[in-house]
């Protein structure tokens, strides 16, 4: 191809991971362009009614949880079985970073601030990813350990998460809050991908060889004790699904589990009867109450920014 067919190729990738592009530039990368396909804006005003500092709250949570997954997914890269899950990996990665980029962007309009302050030339996105304490942080715990490259573990948590986010986003296509309703109407399609990846390979697995049995039903028992958790209602979700912005996640219980057991009769395993994880003192990830698993993940998410604070690329 030409130099002159390059410029004018605007649909070349190459071409436009190279080019020097702006946040409002719709070709940009990871999630903005999520809000521009649905008519919505990230500095929309709460909706009439609604608390700016609830609203803020339930956009991080949904945020953090696909922030904080989507990295431990990242760790895929270079290390999956076969380089076509590798890509898969990493593209439903991307996936969940585009939802996160929105979201934590959508939070800092709204308010939400890292505790510690940030770079004045810092967008209010990275703040909140980088500069954060994990007491600060809103997700749910599912999202957390690692699954130590164990690629059954690394299905089974897909599966758990994927069947759940993708219930609740499906009813937030109708939030009162246009952002939130622009990354749920994108986000279902995304999700309905990522749920079908895991269901498919859980059944692959646990179908397979009794090896493969094995190992798929032993990462399905490690998981399962983060599942309760997905279904509790913190005060700031009850009080916004009230407004109809949110959804209770509650709600969705029966959903989820019907999805679940069809997957793993399918895949001939057994439902694990597993306590939850349980709270402290009543809390849990939405209100800061977090594994220890959670500061290893910060430790390197996070790590490049502390050590060039307001850096930019």
């Amino acid at each position: 191809m030409s130099p002159h067919a390059m410029e004018e190729d605007a649909t070349n990738a190459y071409q436009s991971l190279s080019e020097t592009t702006g946040h409002d530039d719709p070709r940009w990368a990871f999630g903005t362009g999520i809000v521009e396909e649905e008519g919505a804006e990230i500095t929309s005003p709460a909706p009439e009614g609604v608390d700016p500092a609830d609203l803020a709250a339930y956009c991080l949570m949904l945020g953090d949880d696909a922030l904080v997954l989507q990295h431990r997914l990242s760790e895929w890269v270079a290390n999956a079985p076969e380089l076509e899950e590798e890509v898969a990996l990493a593209n439903v990665a991307l996936d969940l970073l585009g939802q996160a980029r929105v979201l934590l962007a959508r939070a800092g309009h709204l308010g939400a601030r890292p505790a510690a302050g940030a770079p004045a030339e810092w967008t209010d996105e990275d703040a909140l990813a980088y500069l954060r304490s994990e007491a600060e942080f809103r997700n749910v715990r599912l999202v957390e350990p690692t699954d130590s490259l164990d690629f059954a573990h690394c299905v089974a948590r897909l599966l758990l998460f994927a069947s759940w986010r993708l219930a609740v986003l499906h009813r937030l296509q109708d939030s009162a809050d246009p952002v939130v309703a622009a990354v749920a109407a994108k986000g279902v399609k995304e999700l309905t991908y990522h749920r079908d990846y895991a269901a498919r390979w859980v059944v692959r697995l646990g179908d397979g060889t009794p090896l493969s049995h094995e190992r798929m039903q032993t990462a399905l028992d490690a998981v399962w004790p983060y599942l309760e958790e997905l279904f509790r209602t913190s005060e700031v979700e009850r009080r916004l699904a009230g407004q109809g912005v949110a959804v209770d996640p509650a709600t969705v219980r029966e959903e989820v589990d019907a999805v679940l057991d069809q997957v793993i009769g399918t895949a001939t395993l057994r439902r694990p009867e597993i306590p939850g994880a349980g709270t402290i003192g009543g809390a849990a990830g939405r209100e800061g109450v977090h594994t220890e698993k959670l500061g290893h993940v910060l430790a390197e998410l996070q790590s490049l920014a502390r050590q060039h604070p307001g850096a930019t690329w």
